[in-house]
């Protein structure tokens, strides 16, 4: 038997990323989804139609923690963390899913993943347990760059977040250029942390 320690959908709420102690994840199609009573009372949602997964993507050698997907602007690509230490970045290509980038440079487990913002291009935030976050990014040369924030919890990261994208405008007209990135991180030092890159 697998645990399951993370499910996502996809921005449409179309598709279904899951993954599991098995070292697997499984991509499940979910075009709607039915809303059942059941006879004690509880409501369960069950997904219509397919109930098998339509992909399965093996490259992971431990157990994985998470998987996050992408603003559909950059198409079909998924992200997934381990605790092989690995992140694999993974996306849909003429309808089979293809492993695009493996990031295998820390020492420790990868507990959290996290895009960022669409506006900020094609970058994961990456958290571990030997202490750093990394961020990944797919720059306009189509090369995969890094930044290591070393230390940035002395006890090993459990999380990582962005926050939503700030004009320099207004909320309401994003015509003006972005302020900052900013992220948010949690460890096993007990302390939150907000970044900023100005």
């Amino acid at each position: 038997m697998s645990f399951q320690h993370d499910a996502q959908m996809n921005y449409y709420g179309t598709r279904l990323a899951t993954c599991s102690s098995d070292n697997l994840i499984k991509i499940f199609e979910v075009h709607y989804i039915t809303l059942i009573c059941n006879y004690d009372g509880l409501l369960q949602l069950k997904p219509s139609g397919q109930t098998y997964p339509s992909a399965e993507l093996n490259g992971h050698t431990g157990p994985v923690w998470q998987v996050c997907w992408a603003h559909p602007k950059f198409d079909n690509v998924l992200a997934s963390c381990s605790y092989d230490k690995r992140v694999i970045i993974w996306k849909e290509i003429s309808g089979k899913w293809q492993r695009i980038y493996e990031w295998s440079h820390h020492d420790a487990s990868v507990n959290s993943i996290s895009w960022a913002p669409h506006q900020y291009g094609l970058t994961l935030a990456c958290a571990s347990t030997d202490t750093a976050i990394s961020i990944l990014s797919f720059n306009k040369a189509k090369i995969w760059t890094h930044q290591i924030i070393a230390k940035a919890h002395e006890q090993g990261c459990n999380a990582v977040s962005w926050a939503p994208t700030v004009y320099s405008t207004s909320l309401i007209h994003s015509d003006g250029p972005l302020i900052r990135k900013r992220m948010v991180s949690g460890g096993n030092d007990n302390f939150v942390k907000i970044w900023s890159k100005l």
